[in-house]
């Protein structure tokens, strides 16, 4: 398993794992905590992070709720199924020749390409190269058979999922997913597309955990237990 270079490069996304007594730090920590309350109803191994659009801050949530379950010591998969638009190579400085889409063409094998993010465990698995067909490899019984191992060799399975109003990917992860967290970023996310986004993610029969508001600006009077919510 690689090696990231995170450690070398603190990257300014991974407030979590950086900046781990900020406020913003605490915040993700709620959301994990929300999270682990909203298991009464069943267990959640395999949660989705998406958004109604670009730019609202899914990526940035899904890094940073990843490294705060590792931060207790479970195991962590994270997986950049954002294959249009991928991420998760930039953030944790790692390479990604070879990924999700290389392994579920079958040109890879998942114990040569999962690796380390330089945080404790925290496993990363990248996008791979960008295909042709994002929503056909998303939606293979490779990609449910892959998810379905997972389970057994993590404790959470995090996926980063492209917008769901711009694509059907999301929609489609979201069924082989215990549970999913939307994101929306405050002054940015318009109400109607919250709306359109909840309403894609009820019709594809995803369990909503809650939403996660980014980028809140409050003051600092009223910056207690306000800046990201989540269930």
């Amino acid at each position: 398993m690689r090696q990231s270079k995170i450690l070398d490069k603190r990257p300014r996304s991974l407030v979590a794992y950086y900046k781990e007594k900020s406020s913003f730090a605490e915040q993700y920590r709620k959301i994990r905590t929300n999270i682990e309350f909203s298991k009464a109803g069943g267990g959640l191994k395999a949660i989705m992070v998406t958004s109604s659009g670009s730019n609202e801050g899914k990526s940035t949530t899904a890094a940073n709720l990843a490294v705060v379950m590792a931060q207790q010591g479970r195991k962590v998969l994270l997986i950049d199924a954002d294959m249009r638009t991928p991420s998760m190579h930039y953030t944790f400085h790692l390479p990604n020749r070879d990924g999700l889409t290389t392994l579920l063409t079958k040109n890879s094998r998942f114990e040569d390409i999962a690796q380390q993010s330089g945080i404790g465990n925290l496993s990363i698995l990248t996008s791979g190269p960008v295909p042709p067909n994002p929503a056909d490899l998303l939606s293979s019984t490779e990609m449910a058979g892959f998810v379905n191992r997972f389970r057994n060799l993590f404790d959470v399975i995090i996926i980063d999922s492209p917008p769901i109003l711009d694509v059907a990917d999301a929609q489609v992860l979201a069924n082989l997913c215990d549970g999913t967290l939307l994101v929306v970023r405050s002054g940015s996310t318009e109400v109607d597309d919250a709306r359109k986004a909840a309403e894609c993610l009820s019709e594809a029969k995803a369990r909503i955990l809650g939403v996660v508001l980014n980028d809140l600006k409050v003051t600092k009077k009223e910056r207690k237990g306000r800046s990201y919510r989540a269930g």
